[in-house]
């Protein structure tokens, strides 16, 4: 169903690609949009080894919800700042791109523990986390179960 990286020797192993989602700050979910237009949209988020899904927070309301709605498919893009070898003017970077189902959590609890974890990655203090979470009961927490994910190292050369 998911085609196979055509550049299959820069492909990286699943716990390169989780390593980039555990570091990295922003990635980009992308929707079917209205008018079959895409609709794609940058996050902050959250990996969860243990379940294996990406969590996103945002309004109750708005554009990507009703996309997710509408169509629970989506596609989530990370990549990493890159860096350079001596010599080389070009970047290596790596990015992880995610094929998923997206669901709209309504359980509170769980929305809670993720939105802390979500603020651990983000926030300076344990103090800085806890006084955000009374924002909780306006927040809509996505979760994203890979349904395929790959990740590639490129050489922008």
């Amino acid at each position: 169903m998911f085609r196979e990286m055509r550049r299959f020797k820069q492909q990286v192993s699943k716990e390169e690609c989780e390593r980039i989602l555990d570091t990295e700050k922003r990635g980009v979910l992308s929707v079917h949009g209205e008018d079959g237009y895409p609709y794609a949209i940058p996050v902050d988020f959250y990996y969860d080894r243990e379940d294996g899904r990406v969590y996103i927070h945002g309004a109750k309301q708005g554009h990507k919800i009703d996309a997710i709605r509408a169509d629970d498919r989506v596609c989530f893009t990370v990549w990493d700042q890159g860096y350079l070898k001596e010599g080389v003017w070009g970047y290596h970077s790596t990015s992880v791109v995610i094929f998923g189902r997206a669901e709209l959590i309504t359980d509170i609890a769980k929305t809670t523990d993720k939105c802390r974890k979500l603020g651990f990655k983000y926030f300076p203090t344990a103090e800085f986390v806890e006084k955000e979470m009374k924002y909780v009961p306006e927040v809509c927490m996505i979760a994203i179960t890979p349904d395929h994910m790959t990740g590639k190292l490129v050489h922008e050369q």
